[in-house]
């Protein structure tokens, strides 16, 4: 079998899924097709909202004309990922200059979170993304995932230990403080 290319009688199985991608039946597999065509739709959608064509959409995110056409009409399935964020990234980009009395509250929380999937500075990397509420368990989440496998159950039981002793420690604390 050559590259790119699916086992014998696969074609016809993918052929018979729609949305299906070389033969991806798997239950709750995503419709990638309808997905893609989705996705161009609402960029579509945004795009003429904020009065730009195609051409100049695309000059903003630094892609072709027709790479906005296929990601728009669902043509492109290959489209690269790239791509899509490069245009996401223009659109977010243009939706932050508009009122935000004319930008709905779910659009508005939309354009929060891609400007977290967008680089920053002009270097391709993403902005940092707080895991957890509070960094120090971050710290501890990262500390227990560098720790061998083996060890992991010794380590949970040192901090349950460790956290008895500081609530005693609290308490013998807080009674000497209160003078009982």
């Amino acid at each position: 079998m050559g590259r790119g290319r699916t086992p014998r009688g696969a074609e016809s199985e993918a052929a018979a899924l729609p949305g299906t991608i070389e033969g991806d039946a798997r239950p709750g597999a995503p419709e990638w097709r309808t997905w893609m065509r989705d996705l161009g739709r609402r960029q579509r959608g945004l795009r003429e909202f904020l009065g730009f064509s195609q051409e100049q959409l695309a000059r903003l995110a630094g892609v072709s004309q027709g790479a906005m056409s296929r990601l728009e009409t669902g043509k492109g399935l290959a489209t690269p990922l790239l791509v899509v964020l490069k245009v996401n990234a223009a659109l977010a980009r243009e939706l932050g200059k508009v009122d935000p009395t004319l930008v709905g509250d779910e659009l508005h929380a939309a354009i929060q979170l891609q400007t977290t999937l967008t680089p920053s500075g002009g270097a391709l990397g993403f902005n940092d993304l707080p895991l957890a509420a509070d960094p120090q368990l971050e710290e501890l989440v990262r500390l227990y995932r560098k720790t061998p496998a083996r060890h992991q159950s010794q380590l949970l039981h040192v901090l349950r230990e460790l956290v008895k002793g500081l609530a005693r420690t609290t308490v013998v604390a807080f009674l000497c403080a209160s003078g009982g």
